[in-house]
């Protein structure tokens, strides 16, 4: 109930500072996380990235200012976070369905989205097998792509970049290079630091520097399993974060969380996921 608590806590953050830059490191740190797993937690939960649920709130409350108040359209939309009439009135009108002048003068209707709040439900569904594992540093050679900081930005990137290594034969190469644990294909979400970035990369000892390496620190796993295509992984990820952890005992670590491919198979993957805990 403690995480829920952080997570509503970081809702009621975001109340108080819509007309304002929201810093998603701050709401993480509210929630007792880091940026990721809290960008990661609010879309499995909420359904909906953060981004969005705070571009929702923000238009549903400058609909409110401007029926409650006498600000003009244009204060409305500096308010809360548009450079410029035109963004603010496009933004508007596919949010509510009408023109903010219209709203202020009463002639139209306005959509109404109130602030979120969790709780914890009960899922159902298969059981959750898990394995709690201590693994040693692990190097990797592999091909990055920077991640956004934020989340959703990067949904279109990470696959780009599958199909790029298999287009351009990298992939084969990585496979080839793997004499080392775990043999197979690895998808690294590295999110700690100013730089995050995900590599496709397999666990070597060659050295060679057509190809980055990194080291995935030492520390503790919770291990799961499973099989099919990529949405399979997603609902994966998602009953771990949702189902497992918040009654776990544990919390997630700042290191690199890894996707590990024994199968990769984009339609029929046989796959782990580790979640570094603490």
């Amino acid at each position: 109930m403690d995480g829920i608590d952080k997570l509503n806590q970081a809702i009621d953050y975001i109340e108080q500072h819509l007309n304002e830059d929201i810093d998603y490191q701050v709401l993480a740190d509210i929630a007792g996380c880091s940026s990721y797993y809290f960008q990661k937690l609010f879309l499995y939960m909420a359904q909906l990235s953060l981004s969005e649920y705070i571009r929702f709130r923000r238009l549903s409350m400058a609909a409110v200012d401007l029926q409650k108040t006498k600000r003009k359209v244009i204060d409305a939309a500096l308010t809360y976070g548009y450079d410029s009439p035109t963004a603010f009135n496009r933004a508007f009108k596919r949010f509510h369905g009408a023109a903010p002048s219209l709203v202020k003068q009463g002639k139209a209707s306005f959509a109404a989205y109130p602030p979120i709040r969790f709780s914890v439900l009960k899922q159902g569904g298969d059981e959750l097998s898990v394995r709690i594992e201590k693994k040693p540093a692990i190097r990797i050679l592999g091909i990055a792509c920077p991640l956004a900081k934020n989340l959703e930005q990067n949904f279109k990137a990470v696959p780009d970049q599958w199909q790029a290594a298999v287009a351009n034969g990298k992939l084969i190469e990585l496979v080839l290079m793997n004499n080392a644990y775990p043999n197979a294909l690895l998808g690294v979400s590295i999110h700690h630091g100013e730089q995050w970035k995900y590599m496709i990369a397999s666990a070597s000892t060659i050295n060679n520097h057509d190809y980055e390496e990194y080291f995935i620190q030492a520390g503790s796993w919770a291990v799961f399993s499973g099989q099919g295509d990529n949405r399979s992984l997603q609902a994966l990820q998602r009953r771990v974060l949702l189902e497992w952890l918040p009654t776990s005992g544990y919390e997630c670590d700042d290191a690199a969380d890894v996707e590990v491919y024994f199968k990769a198979d984009p339609h029929s993957a046989i796959y782990e996921y580790w979640l570094p805990i603490k």
